[in-house]
């Protein structure tokens, strides 16, 4: 135990000085490149002036034809104010700097997509959404990242009137990818959905956006799978009705959420319980936690950079099924799975905004993209290209119906 446990956090901090000395190298890890060539007095002509005159004479009589004349089309701004970088906290948008670089070249990679990181300075709430309204004309979508809560609740919904999708993907990233996950080991331990009873470990934004999928409170459509009961924890134990501590945003959750009201502790949540979802932080259960779970548990710890529970602790506690959000481990339950596919969808379906019926036919793209689920294979392998290509689509078609 102490001995894996080393060895996991000497790994940790290999990659760690690996990828100082990576981004010290490369001066990080985006760069511009153009499409054209610049050879040639006329290149110039018609890369800039007085050629450029034309576009941009075409732009102001119809303004939709940025689209086909100018970057808009395929670019998404990754916009963050660096208030709640991964497991590192409030670090502020210049630490956060190298996350958006990442989620940039992830898009790329994956979609085609030329995303630009922008790190803002915001005190409040309104500056990020003035920023994002300010930025929305060079865009064909924006995708938050690393927000706390609840700014990122309310700059998301203020941001959904802009004309361009506006998508927070801490919330809805993960939980399109964690209820794909859940369907898929559904399957492998011979459980319905309906009939899971779940233990979420966090109440912020991933948090609370997983319990709404869970919960079908995003959508009533029949491609809408509920669990039976959904039981959120945060730090100073359940979220129930004995509570006064509670945000409006945490109340709101027991709306739908904890059926039979229950209190205590996280360890009491989990007894009986037949999945933990961990967004929270590292080292939080044993194996016993595990033992005082259903039969065929799952558990998918996502906590970074240390798992809730590490996976080897939580199969001597008889889980069937372990993930993780690290790339160390088998399942690795990760959104670089959708928000690709989102986006691509979005983008090539010029969707105003990102549906709950958009969002439900990415969960079912992802778990679909497993022909045979397995006990270390509940999701793709997050290297296969092909998966953003299938999400793409089905959030394509679903947006093409035009129904929320």
């Amino acid at each position: 135990m102490c001995f894996a446990n080393e060895r996991t956090s000497n790994m940790t901090t290999d990659f760690f000085e690996q990828s100082l000395a990576l981004h010290r190298k490369h001066r990080g890890k985006l760069q511009i490149t153009s499409k054209v060539a610049l050879a040639s007095r006329d290149d110039l002509s018609l890369a800039y002036t007085p050629g450029v005159a034309g576009p941009c004479e075409a732009i102001a009589r119809d303004p939709d034809s940025a689209y086909e004349l100018t970057m808009k089309g395929n670019a998404v701004a990754v916009l963050s104010d660096g208030s709640a970088v991964l497991g590192l906290g409030a670090i502020g948008p210049s630490a956060a700097l190298p996350v958006m670089e990442g989620k940039a070249i992830l898009f790329k990679e994956f979609a085609g997509i030329d995303a630009i990181p922008i790190c803002v300075e915001a005190a409040t709430d309104e500056d990020l959404i003035d920023v994002a309204r300010a930025i929305a004309p060079t865009f064909g979508g924006i995708n938050l990242e690393d927000i706390r809560a609840p700014r990122c609740f309310v700059v998301e919904q203020a941001l959904q009137d802009i004309g361009i999708p506006v998508f927070h993907d801490d919330q809805h990233g993960t939980a399109i990818v964690l209820l794909a996950a859940i369907i898929n080991s559904a399957k492998i331990v011979g459980k319905r959905v309906d009939e899971l009873s779940v233990v979420v470990s966090g109440a912020g934004a991933a948090g609370s956006a997983i319990v709404k999928i869970l919960r079908c409170r995003n959508d009533a459509s029949s491609s809408c799978v509920m669990a039976a009961d959904v039981v959120v924890c945060d730090s100073k134990g359940i979220i129930s009705s004995t509570r006064t501590d509670l945000d409006p945003y945490k109340r709101e959750l027991l709306s739908f959420s904890n059926r039979h009201d229950q209190s205590g502790t996280l360890h009491d949540a989990l007894r009986g319980a037949d999945v933990f979802i961990g967004v929270s932080r590292g080292n939080l259960l044993t194996a016993n936690d595990v033992r005082s779970m259903a039969k065929d548990s799952i558990i998918l710890a996502m906590a970074n950079p240390d798992p809730e529970i590490m996976p080897d602790e939580a199969r001597r506690g008889g889980a069937a099924i372990v993930g993780t959000g690290r790339s160390d481990f088998a399942n690795q339950v990760n959104n670089v799975l959708v928000f690709p596919g989102i986006f691509r969808g979005a983008l090539d379906a010029r969707a105003p905004r990102i549906s709950d019926r958009m969002k439900l036919a990415a969960v079912h793209a992802l778990a679909d993209a497993v022909a045979t689920p397995a006990v270390e294979q509940i999701l793709p392998n997050p290297l296969d290209r092909e998966v953003s290509t299938k999400v793409a689509m089905a959030v394509r078609n679903a947006a093409e119906l035009n129904t929320p």
